[in-house]
């Protein structure tokens, strides 16, 4: 699975989409997008990004322009990551 895949599966699980979050692209908003991306579902994320992609977010990238659109998040993925 491709790092955009893997993170579409994990929001839409984490967030209880029932399979909406599979046809995002890197283009859609987030942030005041989606009703159940509160504080709470943000911490559950950052939680099964961490584990699924096996590092650890920075304190200074967990500011609200990462979850501004699917892109944003999958880029600091990338970068944390090392995955293409």
């Amino acid at each position: 699975m491709t790092t955009l895949t893997t993170l579409l599966h994990i929001i839409d699980r984490d967030l209880n989409l029932q399979g909406k979050a599979l046809a995002f692209t890197e283009e859609t908003p987030l942030r005041g997008a989606l009703p159940q991306l509160d504080s709470m579902a943000i911490v559950t994320l950052v939680a099964s990004l961490e584990e699924a992609f096996a590092f650890e977010f920075p304190e200074e990238k967990l500011d609200g322009a990462v979850f501004d659109s699917v892109g944003s998040l999958v880029n600091v993925v990338r970068e944390l990551s090392g995955a293409e």
